[in-house]
């Protein structure tokens, strides 16, 4: 009993923070969903059956794709708790051959979160359709694509919703003033600045009323706070969404007794009918602005991860759902009886005592719905970054910060660019609103087409079942679709504009990374050719470790022997670190880090593989080095003892251990104070000699002064435990390790140049030579990402022909 009251208050208090992150976008639309629908056309049909059928399709469009689809179906895809269009990609790759990256391992299927519980799909034979599917490298570039066409469209989205809705929100200041037109001190205050930011949009902005530039104030605002977070604020967002919502339903059920309380007769569906027979193509055009009414219902499937499904629903059932049909009620009640009030709906329609708190309840609501959906854009970002179709950018996640909140700086400025820009060119909001409903038709579309993959494949359902899921659906939302596109003429294009934008960005990255990978991979040195080399290699050894990074997952790559042929001498221990994203949510901590061996013991050169889910966020690195030794000795240990774990991966550089899921991980070191340290000296003073010069010393001593946090990671030193070791070389091997780790660590990153072949075809070295290798030349660098200090980085060039 008292377990299942726990759980009951959790499902409570889950539902009640899901109001402020979840539910923002879909709660605000009454706010222009009327007002984009009898736009046209329609504006001659204004009698009561056409109000009354308008209303009867919104109510069974939330009914039919926001309850039905997304409560019943879309929210049980879910991938480990998470959810979006990623989740539903990855949830794919796992469970059949999807993925056109060829670095998966036998031993990322032994993580604990790789498979869900009672997943059987792992022993059944593959079906002809799937087999199909694996097969055909088209149809998995097809698929591809549509992912990362649902991908730009959250970002298009990002871009739309917060100019929607902070414009819709304020668009009552001209049902009760004159602000529309009039150029007071404020209006020329915020131009001034519009100015100083946008200089390029001059001619635009001179031209705007207050109207706009509020809007555009607090857009910037917004914009301009993001990097300090929500963390202060965010207990703020559930109960001004709560408040939105009740207040936007006391007003529906107020207009409802008032004005026309028979506007319950539109539940029938057969006012569709009458509309359609009534209105003709103006209804069916009409429907670009009805669809209006469900955007935001697959931000709620795209939040999924901070809440549970069972919580999202209850709220959504609950709360939200009743709400929104007492408000589209309401309204319709109200316009069947003041016909000329359809350009302002929703503010004409509230009692004038209550006109100025719902009008500022109605801002706050959409900056709580804008905030969640640049958060949700900024999630997107680095689900796509870490699955290798985004461009290398900084990604900001602070302690105190909520699990999983991220800031990403270039995609916040970018955004809020054009923002600014769409608020001010088009002005109207609804050439934006048709523009925004394209995107959410577009996403939701994607979202139907990947679905019956999932019921197939990751489900284990029959195809009939995917036929009629997506013939009931696709043929709901192809209508709707259609609708859409006829608005492209009336501000529809700017959504088809940076949906191909940020495709093209993604794919030529995406298409750029996995030839660079497959290079890698051809060109990768032999074993045979390290082994017969010796010991030595060939080169003089200097003490310290080189932490050699690379892409690839086995082998030994071609800037090892590449650096080695300019300069023959390495460090006496050498790490081939491959920093890799496996298609899961989170990697658990103890199952990061898998580490082998290359070679036999005597060459000292070991594999450490360093696994992460898509939304696990980098933190700051600067106890990297102290976890990788304690990953190598615990790996060296457990060899000795005859390790044969189920997590092991035979490779051809030899076998991979999860060390960090032994029970005597970080026993096998004593971690302590550098003797150098505790005696104030310099780490020239260490017992372990350094090979540098007394000038690089004093170079280095200058530079650790100036970076605190470097000085720190060379404060401490290891010992191996005092024990008893069964064989004397598994004690030389563990000194040999820390006294690498004491003398030097260094980093050795590639530092490629890029081209395309010269007999490839004209597209392909437009792409390579153009598109990818700007994008290389202006996002963040391998170094920077990876958190390595300046003075500890080698660089190594190298030519990649693709």
């Amino acid at each position: 009993m008292a377990d299942r009251r726990n759980r009951c208050n959790q499902v409570l208090l889950l539902a009640y923070q899901s109001f402020g992150l979840v539910f923002g976008d879909l709660s605000i639309s009454p706010l222009y969903v009327y007002k984009c629908t009898f736009y046209g056309g329609l504006r001659h049909h204004q009698t009561e059956d056409t109000i009354f059928g308008a209303f009867s399709l919104i109510f069974w469009t939330i009914t039919l794709l926001s309850l039905v689809k997304y409560m019943v179906f879309v929210l049980s895809a879910d991938d480990n708790g998470e959810g979006g269009i990623f989740a539903l990609y990855a949830l794919l790759c796992r469970h059949a051959r999807f993925s056109l990256l060829p670095n998966q391992q036998a031993a990322d299927e032994e993580i604990s979160t790789y498979y869900g519980s009672g997943d059987a799909t792992r022993n059944l034979p593959s079906s002809a359709f799937k087999s199909l599917i694996e097969r055909n490298k088209r149809s998995k570039t097809a698929l591809l694509i549509l992912v990362l066409v649902g991908t730009s469209m959250v970002i298009t989205i990002g871009v739309l919703t917060p100019a929607i809705s902070v414009s819709s929100s304020i668009d009552g200041l001209v049902a009760k003033t004159s602000l529309k037109h009039s150029k007071s001190y404020l209006s020329r205050l915020c131009v001034y600045i519009t100015l100083l930011l946008f200089i390029f949009l001059y001619h635009c902005v001179a031209c705007l009323g207050t109207v706009v530039m509020i809007a555009c104030a607090l857009l910037v605002g917004l914009f301009v706070l993001q990097h300090r977070g929500t963390n202060k604020v965010a207990f703020l967002f559930a109960p001004i969404m709560i408040l939105w919502l009740l207040s936007i339903a006391t007003v529906g059920v107020y207009n409802i007794v008032t004005w026309n309380p028979s506007v319950y007769k539109a539940l029938s569906p057969y006012y569709i009918y009458v509309f359609f027979r009534d209105t003709g193509v103006d209804g069916w055009l009409s429907l670009g602005g009805i669809l209006l009414c469900i955007t935001g219902t697959e931000a709620i499937f795209a939040e999924l991860g901070q809440f549970t499904a069972t919580s999202i629903r209850f709220a959504f059932c609950c709360v939200v759902y009743p709400c929104l049909v007492l408000q589209y009620m309401g309204q319709a009640a109200f316009l069947s009886k003041n016909f000329s009030a359809l350009p302002t709906s929703f503010y004409d329609s509230i009692p004038d005592p209550f006109f100025w708190p719902v009008l500022m309840m109605a801002m706050l609501a959409a900056m709580v719905a804008s905030q969640a959906v640049i958060f949700a854009t900024f999630s997107i970002v680095k689900q796509c970054y870490a699955l290798g179709c985004f461009p290398r950018v900084k990604i900001v996640h602070k302690p105190r910060w909520v699990l999983g909140q991220i800031y990403i700086p270039e995609i916040n400025w970018v955004v809020m660019i054009l923002t600014l820009t769409v608020t001010i060119f088009f002005q109207d909001t609804r050439h934006i609103a048709f523009a925004f409903g394209l995107a959410c038709m577009t996403l939701a579309f994607v979202t139907t087409w990947l679905m019956p993959l999932i019921i197939n494949f990751v489900w284990n359902r029959n195809i009939v079942f995917s036929v009629l899921f997506i013939l009931f659906f696709g043929t709901i939302e192809l209508v709707f679709f259609a609708s859409a596109l006829a608005k492209i003429p009336k501000g529809g294009w700017i959504t088809l504009l940076l949906s191909l934008f940020f495709t093209c960005i993604t794919y030529v990255w995406h298409y750029g990374s996995r030839k660079k990978y497959l290079c890698d991979q051809h060109n990768k040195v032999p074993m045979k050719s390290i082994l017969s080399l010796g010991p030595s290699l060939g080169i003089i050894k200097v003490p310290g470790m080189g932490l050699i990074y690379t892409e690839l997952a086995s082998g030994v790559p071609a800037t090892f022997t590449h650096f080695l042929t300019n300069l023959p001498a390495f460090y006496q221990v050498v790490v081939f670190v491959c920093c890799k994203t496996v298609p899961i949510p989170y990697v658990p901590q103890k199952e990061r880090y898998l580490i082998g061996r290359i070679g036999p013991k005597t060459y000292r050169m070991y594999r450490c593989i360093i696994r992460a889910g898509y939304k696990d966020v980098n933190k700051d690195g600067d106890d990297f080095e102290d976890e990788l030794v304690m990953s190598i000795a615990e790996f060296i240990q457990l060899e000795s003892e005859g390790y044969g774990g189920s997590n092991t991966d035979r490779s051809i550089d030899g076998r991979l251990a999860v060390v960090k899921a032994s029970n005597k991980f970080g026993t096998r070191l004593s971690r302590s104070i550098s003797e150098a340290n505790i005696a104030g000296s310099s780490r020239s003073q260490t017992t372990v000699t350094n090979s540098k010069s007394p000038v690089l010393l004093r170079l280095r001593a200058e530079y650790e002064q100036e970076l605190p946090r470097l000085s720190m990671r060379r404060m401490f030193q290891f010992r191996p435990m005092d024990t008893k070791f069964r064989q004397p070389q598994v004690k030389e091997e563990l000194f040999d390790l820390v006294n690498a780790k004491d003398a030097e660590v260094a980093y050795i990153v590639g530092h490629g140049h890029v081209k395309a072949k010269r007999n490839s075809v004209f597209v392909k070295r437009l792409v390579v030579n153009v598109a990818y290798s700007f994008l290389r030349k202006n996002c963040r660098s391998p170094a920077v990402m990876l958190n390595i200090p300046h003075i500890c980085l080698i660089k190594v060039g190298m030519n990649y022909y693709l």
